[in-house]
């Protein structure tokens, strides 16, 4: 995975905001999940310009800043639903 050479500055609110919303698709993402489209092949049909992998790295970075929470369902096969 890419680490930066410069890390930013968090102390300033833009810079974070920028760190944690930084991303071509993620604004689309976390207004279609709080719309209630929640699986990933949703968000996939609604972004159809982005590619499936853009898609789940965007998501996991979302989650990671707790943005959004993600849901595995102990099915098969497997269910993944994201939640804000």
């Amino acid at each position: 995975m890419y680490e930066r050479k410069i890390l930013p500055n968090l102390s300033c609110g833009l810079d974070l905001i920028g760190e944690v919303l930084y991303g071509k698709w993620k604004m689309r993402l976390l207004w279609f999940i709080n719309e209630g489209h929640k699986r990933p092949s949703e968000l996939q049909r609604k972004i159809p310009d982005a590619s499936r992998r853009v898609l789940n790295i965007q998501l996991k970075e979302l989650e990671d800043h707790e943005l959004v929470t993600r849901k595995i369902y102990p099915v098969v096969p497997p269910k993944v639903e994201y939640s804000p």
